[in-house]
């Protein structure tokens, strides 16, 4: 550990901003007690007090740091917006990150309170809890912190704030005026984000974007992500009789909308996995150099088969970085009757299919919701938007229920862009190691309207430990990967672009 120490001091070293091995020490430690404080308030993306809160301490913490900051009104929750003083000559990066988390449920976590910071060390292949005392005169960077939103977002956000103290403490210039927007929605689609962006346009008004959310990539090396997938969605539900019928009576007799709803699904996708649909793949194309971009990620597909526990995977696209290149139609629930002790034998009276569609930029995510419905009517399928009536379910031989989703559309910057050149030259010298360039990644954030609205190109330069486990029980962050995010923020914010 001492060794590992050493290594990231005299990275820090090269760089000119660490004369003293404890000022990155200090850093991290300071950044743990920050990110402790602010995880202890919930932040329930469902829960209006909870974002208010959250809100009230981002103000404080950016305020103390010289940001000018202000609470942006939208539809919905409000949004966080801070600002340095600007500079006319100097170009402007703008940071967007969400301070929102997933709801909890604590009965799944490995900790009483999800909200209270629990700093753990690795024992075999499990976890034990360490004292937060341990770390006053040493800091193991393979020690975790595990709570909600220790990785999504929030840590970054601490991260952030404390690279900006860096670059005060050294007396750095800051070759970038720095905006920052943080989003309060993000966890459950923001979707006020697009009409807040062209209210404050102005105000959001930038050179690029850089996206700190997500994990790197699995090989933990330095990653930038030029796009992501965006998303729709749709909920089918079919019907049989009005109410549950006994199978015996009935079985045979009234039509089954777990069968009916299954074949449908069917015709949906061939046994490799493509999607049939028509037009469901059209105006996507690899060219050679696209092709190389994909093939440099390292991943490894062994390991990745291994970790989902399949032989076999799904043959859209040769590996698993060109499949995320393509629109994909995810089947995320299905209901029917009832299941497991409480199986009975009957008839449903009907079956619930919900669909995800993840979008890719050459993919409109209202048009592929139009070819899914043409699909289905072509089975057949009387389509409604409602409940049937007791008239539709007596002249209609196939009923179907469709409801759709919105839209969040996915964003992609060119490979070449001079922005993303920069950010790629700077982290592979900081760190000294090849820059992970992924072309898509397979989550969703709501950047798009950013892209769209303002003109500018967008990055997502991830801090967090691939293995977080965000959304999840137990979620969390390495303390290594809190040195990490310091520097690379701060290398980011001390390095003079040049075109």
């Amino acid at each position: 550990m001492k060794s590992r120490l050493l290594l990231l001091f005299l990275i820090f070293t090269t760089l000119g901003y660490a004369q003293d091995p404890a000022l990155l020490k200090s850093k991290v430690r300071h950044t743990i007690d920050e990110l402790r404080d602010f995880v202890s308030i919930p932040n329930d993306a469902l829960d209006h007090a909870d974002i208010n809160r959250n809100l009230s301490w981002l103000t404080k913490k950016f305020n103390e740091r010289g940001f000018n900051s202000s609470v942006l009104p939208t539809t919905g929750e409000p949004l966080f917006f801070a600002a340095l003083p600007m500079q006319d000559e100097k170009p402007t990066v703008l940071f967007y990150m969400h301070f929102d988390g997933q709801s909890v449920d604590p009965s799944k976590w490995d900790q009483p309170n999800p909200y209270e910071v629990v700093l753990k060390a690795p024992d075999q292949s499990t976890w034990k809890t360490v004292s937060f005392d341990e770390i006053e005169e040493d800091i193991n960077y393979d020690w975790r912190l595990f709570g909600r939103s220790t990785s999504d977002d929030k840590g970054p956000i601490v991260m952030f704030l404390n690279a900006i103290d860096l670059l005060r403490t050294t007396e750095t210039n800051m070759p970038f005026n720095i905006k920052v927007i943080l989003d309060g929605e993000e966890e459950k689609s923001s979707k006020p984000l697009p009409a807040a962006v062209r209210e404050y346009r102005e105000l959001l008004e930038a050179d690029f974007l850089v996206i700190s959310d997500g994990p790197v990539h699995p090989s933990e090396k330095p990653t930038v992500v030029y796009g992501c997938r965006g998303i729709t969605t749709l909920s089918l539900t079919t019907y049989g009789p009005q109410k549950p019928q006994h199978s015996g009576h009935y079985g045979n007799y009234a039509p089954n909308p777990g069968f009916q709803l299954a074949q449908l699904l069917a015709t949906m996708k061939d046994a490799d996995g493509r999607v049939t649909i028509k037009g469901y793949y059209d105006g996507i194309k690899l060219d050679e150099g696209t092709t190389q971009i994909l093939n440099s990620v390292p991943d490894d597909a062994a390991a990745i088969n291994t970790t989902l526990a399949i032989k076999t995977p799904e043959k859209v696209g040769a590996t698993y970085q060109e499949s995320l290149q393509y629109p994909s139609l995810n089947i995320r629930g299905l209901a029917s009757g009832w299941v497991g002790k409480q199986a009975r034998t009957i008839v449903p009276e009907s079956a619930t299919a919900e669909i995800d569609l993840r979008l890719v930029p050459e993919t409109d995510g209202t048009r592929l919701k139009k070819l899914v419905k043409d699909h289905i009517r072509e089975q057949g399928f009387y389509i409604t938007s409602e409940d049937p009536t007791a008239q539709e379910r007596q002249t209609k031989d196939k009923i179907i229920k469709v409801q759709e989703g919105s839209v969040t559309d996915a964003f992609r910057t060119d490979l070449n862009n001079p922005y993303g050149k920069f950010l790629v030259n700077i982290l592979k010298t900081a760190f000294n190691d090849d820059v992970v360039q992924i072309r898509t990644m397979g989550g969703t954030v709501p950047i798009a309207t950013f892209v769209n609205e303002l003109k500018i190109p967008a990055f997502v330069v991830p801090m967090v430990n691939p293995d977080n486990n965000q959304h999840s029980p137990n979620e969390n962050l390495k303390i290594g990967q809190i040195a990490y995010g310091i520097k690379a923020f701060y290398t980011i914010l001390s390095s003079e672009f040049k075109p």
